[in-house]
């Protein structure tokens, strides 16, 4: 594990294997949802998906993704937009703690869209890591740990799940590299596209590479549902841009400390950043992921004495639903919060992260258009705002709310 520093932190924890751990459904979603949009429905029976099988059946074409929202339409003159709210989750494995289903269920139950940012070698068995050729690292090396075989089954599901209800697979890349030589803040675009090439052939092949026959394909093309990722500890953004927009990407959601207020795009992607926040009984602000709530509250530890949690716990809490509600009582830049399947100081933050999800799922409840996306839903929407619209949002500071109320913008 890195060490914390405070207030600025962005050495973000890498996800389950991290913190030491060691790491077949059907083609329809728990709720009985099929994949495959024209399909017919017989009473009694769930209709049949279309499958067409991707390279190895790793991966298979199964339709349009289901528990999509409506297609985005342009902002009238003097309408007010939608307050938008991004969970996401960087490494997004199951190692048996059951955070991944957990955070789906919840999902689930308040109609929320999320983002999970695979890292690839959650599907690689440590057996096989020397497939895994690391730019600046020996071959097979990695700073997370490779996931068990149970683990990866169990990540595979969770995926397949997560998908087929709605959500967006982005990537972390892989090997989670954050400190000298080798670190990601110093690879090149073109190491850059090897680690990205790796990490979609690592989803890709995962039959090949483990040989198991009883379970049924990822049900998406990866290289078209792939249009962007969160860089380990948030390095690296400068040269990777270059390589994600010839890939085809459409955003990166890799920059630091980024400000409460409506993104611009840098080198033709929407630059998604993390976001400062207000951080409850502190005069300075904190970065909206779990980790870095941690590292100014912990310093060092993931393992404090058990009688901080409950106050830690409500801090936590206080401090995402007061950046929530900062944006949504001013000028509702998108509110975006980041995550790790841990259970750092006894599961605190995940309990935070339920808190303020339900929390704003409660203020969409009372009428107003409060929309819980994926990066990539929220991009569909900004693809389709005229330029003058976008512009005129992005004056609006943080905390500032229109001059004369919404009609006069």
């Amino acid at each position: 594990m890195r060490n914390f520093t405070r207030r600025g932190v962005i050495g973000i924890g890498a996800g389950a294997a991290a913190a030491g751990l060691t790491g077949c459904g059907s083609l329809t979603s728990s709720d009985g949802a099929s994949p495959s949009a024209g399909s017919s429905r017989t009473p009694g029976k769930k209709p049949a998906a279309t499958v067409r099988p991707i390279g190895d059946g790793s991966t298979a074409r199964t339709g349009k993704q289901p528990h999509q929202p409506p297609a985005p339409e342009p902002l009238e003159p003097g309408q007010k937009p939608p307050q938008f709210v991004v969970f996401s989750w960087d490494g997004a494995g199951e190692v048996g703690n059951g955070l991944f289903p957990r955070f789906l269920d919840l999902a689930r139950e308040h109609g929320a869209g999320m983002t999970f940012f695979l890292s690839g070698i959650y599907l690689l068995p440590e057996s096989k890591k020397r497939l895994y050729d690391p730019p600046n690292n020996r071959r097979g090396a990695s700073d997370i740990g490779y996931l068990t075989d149970a683990h990866i089954r169990d990540t595979l599901q969770n995926v397949r799940r997560a998908w087929l209800e709605g959500h967006e697979i982005g990537t972390h890349f892989n090997g989670h590299f954050c400190a000298g030589y080798g670190s990601v803040g110093n690879w090149t675009p073109a190491q850059w596209r090897s680690e990205i090439e790796q990490a979609k052939s690592f989803v890709k092949e995962w039959r090949t590479n483990t040989g198991w026959t009883d379970l049924e394909p990822l049900p998406f093309d990866y290289d078209k549902e792939l249009v962007g990722g969160r860089t380990p500890c948030l390095l690296g953004q400068d040269n990777l841009l270059p390589t994600a927009r010839e890939l085809g990407w459409r955003y990166d959601a890799s920059s630091p400390g980024g400000r409460q207020v409506w993104p611009v795009k840098r080198e033709g992607l929407w630059d998604l950043p993390l976001q400062q926040i207000p951080f409850p009984g502190h005069s300075f602000e904190v970065l909206s992921m779990d980790y870095n709530i941690l590292a100014n509250q912990s310093v060092n530890s993931t393992n404090a004495p058990a009688y901080h949690y409950p106050g830690w716990r409500e801090q936590a809490t206080q401090s995402y639903i007061s950046g929530f509600k900062r944006a949504y009582e001013t000028n509702r830049a998108p509110f975006f919060v980041g995550n790790h399947f841990e259970e750092w100081n006894g599961g605190i933050y995940m309990d935070a992260v339920e808190g303020t999800l339900k929390h704003i799922a409660g203020e969409r409840e009372k009428g107003e258009d409060v929309r819980l996306v994926s990066f990539r839903q929220f991009v569909d929407w900004l693809d389709v705002q005229p330029p003058e619209v976008l512009d005129k949002l992005r004056a609006l500071d943080v905390g500032q709310a229109p001059t004369g109320g919404w009609r006069q913008l």
